[in-house]
């Protein structure tokens, strides 16, 4: 079905309105960081938990929450002081391809961060007034994140918008971490990065829904594509582009289109 601007635009907001709720929060992953009151310990959970959300909701929320439970359920204050036998303790976790010795390289990466600025939420919100440009901000943090003796096999856990990557994942963290919009789900923690700069999580659900809006043309979910289909809702909410993603991944997830969304 071929859409006007405003008949696209009233169908995303009625969207956005049904998915953008507290009730999206348990079956997802931001449910992680929702379950801890400390904002140090949401930056570094729901960062953890970003990192392996890929696959069936379900087995990411189990296994984030095993994570957690690795990291003896203080994760900030697991990263920034445990000892060198506690973090031998991280090599029986498991989650499809990432291992013990992936989970222990991003603890180690993320103390590396933390000891220098205090937080992953005062580099990320530095480096943007720095550079007020998403793209070279995700290019740093993996530089940056890598940025010592590590596992090369970790390295693809983290991916690269300098190889073309969509970056759905720390599209997605930066999503829970950047928006405010008083709906309870997402966390508006990081109040110097406006919502404008942020693209959009692009994955298997939100790009195929996008598609058939006509949101998005190119055929592969690159960073490419997110490129494209942000710039087009951002001509529906030029300071919030993002908050679209209720609206694509929620179809997406429940049966997708159909003549009565």
């Amino acid at each position: 079905m071929n859409y006007t601007h405003d008949e696209l635009y009233n169908l995303l907001e009625e969207l956005h309105d049904r998915y953008n709720s507290v009730d999206f929060i348990e079956p997802d992953p931001i449910s992680i960081p929702h379950s801890f009151a400390n904002p140090l310990d949401k930056e570094i959970s729901g960062f953890l938990a970003a990192t392996i959300a890929w696959g069936n909701r379900k087995a990411i929320v189990k296994s984030a929450n095993r994570m957690m439970d690795y990291l003896d359920g203080r994760p900030y204050e697991f990263v920034v002081g445990a000892s060198e036998n506690e973090l031998k303790g991280l090599s029986g976790y498991v989650h499809r391809t990432f291992n013990g010795t992936d989970l222990e390289c991003f603890v180690r990466a993320l103390r590396r961060i933390c000891a220098e600025y205090g937080s992953l939420g005062e580099w990320f919100q530095g480096e943007w007034e720095r550079t007020e440009d998403m793209t070279r901000v995700l290019a740093s943090f993996r530089a940056l994140f890598f940025d010592f003796d590590h596992p090369a096999r970790s390295e693809k856990h983290l991916s690269s918008i300098a190889k073309g990557a969509a970056c759905k994942r720390l599209n997605m963290y930066l999503r829970w971490m950047v928006r405010r919009d008083g709906r309870g789900v997402d966390f508006g923690l990081w109040k110097r990065i406006p919502m404008s700069a942020l693209y959009l999580p692009l994955d298997v659900h939100s790009g195929n829904v996008a598609r058939q809006l006509g949101l998005l043309e190119r055929k592969q979910s690159d960073w490419r594509a997110v490129a494209e289909v942000t710039e087009r809702l951002r001509t529906f909410c030029p300071d919030d582009p993002v908050k679209y993603d209720y609206a694509l991944f929620g179809v997406g997830i429940n049966a997708g289109l159909t003549s009565n969304v």
